[in-house]
């Protein structure tokens, strides 16, 4: 190993390229979550559950496209950069937050609903104060699974000029440099896990004794 190179792509190459790789993952999952969790709460009342079948088939098939394949797909309408990288993160991460919010709400007791009903409680205030709640540790679950996937196919920005830890990896691979390989994978690794923790330790805090969803 050169410990040289090692060392310049850790403390010159790593910090811009991780703080853009934060940044494109922080957009992407907070755009997913805009758009998911309304949606699993939509898919779930009555006058809209016969399509939730449908749009859960339409959100599996779009997370098996390849994530390369979504970005060279955005890249014609948007161009180079983050543009299409965020366009198709945010594709790659609908999925679990969808699905998890949906089985969330569906998997609140009905007898806590009928009793909310009883005490006077609008649907919507049920909504908001008993299903939400009650569905939360479960939709933090399929969030986390999102941004950890999320920063995994953010390294392919690199090949459309979106940065990121990608441009380490890309650059290890054409050059042959495994210090870059190491630091560009190690670092995505550390991120994801970085994540996965931040994420778990917000929904220890919000979620009531005996909800967790682990």
């Amino acid at each position: 190993m050169n410990w040289m190179r090692f060392q310049d792509a850790l403390f010159h190459r790593a910090p811009a390229a991780l703080a853009v790789h934060i940044l494109m993952v922080l957009i992407s999952v907070v755009v997913a979550v805009v758009i998911s969790v309304p949606l699993g709460v939509v898919l779930t009342r009555p006058r809209f559950r016969r399509y939730g079948f449908i749009v859960l088939n339409v959100l599996n098939m779009m997370q098996t496209i390849p994530g390369l394949a979504i970005v060279a797909l955005a890249m014609p309408l948007l161009g180079l950069g983050l543009k299409p990288t965020i366009v198709a993160l945010v594709v790659q991460g609908l999925l679990p937050i969808a699905r998890n919010t949906i089985a969330g709400l569906y998997g609140v007791n009905a007898d806590v609903k009928e009793a909310a009903l009883g005490m006077g409680m609008p649907a919507k205030k049920i909504l908001y104060e008993v299903e939400l709640p009650l569905a939360m540790p479960i939709i933090l679950a399929g969030i986390r699974t999102s941004a950890v996937y999320v920063v995994s196919v953010g390294t392919l920005a690199a090949y459309i000029g979106g940065g990121g830890l990608g441009d380490l990896i890309l650059t290890g691979l054409n050059m042959f440099w495994s210090e870059f390989l190491i630091v560009g994978a190690g670092l995505g690794a550390v991120l994801a896990i970085a994540l996965d923790r931040a994420l778990a330790y917000l929904e220890y805090r919000i979620t009531p004794p005996g909800m967790s969803s682990e």
